[in-house]
């Protein structure tokens, strides 16, 4: 007899949601519980659970993240209540302690450098390189005439098409070429009008190939492979910063001066330059920052650590995303990333919450967004070397997971409040919150 786990399902999708949810409770051993559990995330308000379900396919209920607040963000002489969806502890508390720490001595600085977002077309062609590079200028002519009716609307709000470069690839995959195109797209993140403009181009492309009279047959013809934005953006990017006098820093660390702290800081940071491992891990808590603003205003996470990771590689070798230079007495911590978000469309105009956000942030522009995103990065940076580089990691973090092992004991009010006091002064761990428990349950 075949388990159930190995039976195919078919129709899955075409089911009703209730139909779905019956069919998964039954590979459990309780389905009943399955299903009354699943059912109490769903939303009370209909209405709201069915644009929840359509967000995403076959839907069967909602999974909670907490909403968290870091206050006190000082970004350019301008402060934020700074919304973070996350479920790692530390992670909100990081950035609020780094928020005001610097609040206290400039606050955070930032700066858009670009805002170029990149799309390809990508094609074969059998014919000689030469050819389209003669062929190119009136080729760009006839690509933008063609998408006039996509791009008429972003164009009225100061984007569009940029620039279209051809590039051979024929030394690395025969007769393999790109159109490498270049867009503006404003407060969108952009990914659909992208797409619809490149799509348009291989059409294009393959009918501007058939009618050149000058070719012969073969050469008429072109396969268009696919047509897709690159969610790498290294010309659209975000620069990010704190500074302030060595002697600003002399209360961080008990046993070290300022100069001296601002020293060691450096030195943890430059390690992530030239070690790959310690580099992934310093890289992962800035994106804790970042991915947390990126979730709570309904923005691309995936896609934004995508971009970033590859940056991070663009030297030839992976390395940190965030720099330190002392120089003349001062400290400067400096984070550079690429960000492509959005404030209009998409997820960010229909989820709720994401909807709240922005209106928290004070409604922002993109580029306004990519400075208070690319800022948590900095913050939760910052807090994450510095405790390294002092106390260490775990005193805090483990502080912060206290609650999540008492709930895992299933502590009451009484109880989470007695381990609080404990632990103030007390190392935390799985082990020995579990003996604490069970010595005041005795």
């Amino acid at each position: 007899m075949r388990r159930k786990r190995d039976i195919i399902i078919s129709g899955f999708s075409k089911l009703l949601k209730e139909e779905k949810l019956k069919l998964v409770a039954e590979y459990f051993e309780n389905p009943g519980e399955v299903v009354n559990l699943l059912k109490s995330f769903w939303h009370s308000d209909e209405g709201q659970q069915k644009l929840f379900d359509e967000f995403s396919e076959n839907t069967i209920t909602n999974f909670y993240i907490p909403y968290g607040i870091a206050p006190n963000v000082m970004i350019n002489g301008r402060t934020y209540l700074v919304p973070m969806v996350i479920e790692e502890s530390s992670v909100v508390a990081a950035a609020s302690s780094a928020a005001k720490f610097w609040s206290d001595r400039g606050g955070f600085h930032s700066e858009i450098i670009d805002t170029k977002k990149v799309g390809q077309v990508h094609f074969s062609w059998s014919g000689e390189t030469h050819r389209l590079y003669t062929m190119l200028p009136s080729l760009k002519k006839t690509l933008i005439e063609s998408v006039k009716p996509i791009t008429a609307n972003m164009e009225k709000r100061g984007g569009g098409i940029l620039g279209i470069e051809l590039v051979d690839f024929t030394h690395e995959i025969e007769d393999y070429y790109q159109l490498l195109v270049t867009f503006e797209t404003r407060d969108s993140m952009g990914a659909n009008f992208i797409n619809s403009v490149l799509e348009e181009f291989g059409q294009t492309l393959k009918v501007f190939m058939s009618e050149q009279i000058d070719l012969d047959d073969e050469h008429r013809q072109v396969e268009i492979i696919m047509a897709i934005l690159s969610n790498y953006t290294p010309e659209c990017v975000v620069k990010t910063w704190v500074e302030c006098p060595l002697s600003q820093l002399n209360n961080v660390d008990e046993k070290l001066d300022g100069e001296a702290f601002a020293r060691k800081f450096e030195k943890a940071v430059k390690i992530a330059h030239v070690d790959v491992y310690r580099a992934t891990t310093h890289n992962k808590g800035i994106y804790n920052g970042i991915d947390s603003v990126a979730i709570a205003t309904g923005n691309d996470f995936r896609a934004i650590e995508a971009a970033g990771h590859a940056y991070a590689s663009k030297n030839g070798r992976y390395q940190s995303l965030s720099r330190v230079e002392i120089e003349n007495g001062m400290f400067r911590f400096i984070l550079e990333v690429p960000m492509a978000v959005g404030t209009v469309g998409g997820l960010t105009s229909l989820h709720p919450l994401a909807k709240q956000s922005l209106e928290l942030l004070g409604n922002p522009t993109a580029t306004e967004l990519m400075m208070i995103a690319s800022v948590m990065g900095m913050a939760n940076n910052f807090s994450a070397v510095k405790s390294l580089t002092t106390k260490g990691i775990q005193a805090g973090h483990m502080k912060m997971h206290l609650f999540n092992i008492l709930n895992h004991f299933k502590a009451n009010d009484q109880e989470k409040s007695a381990a609080a006091e404990h632990f103030k002064d007390q190392k935390v761990s799985f082990a020995s919150v579990g003996q604490y428990i069970a010595s005041i349950r005795k």
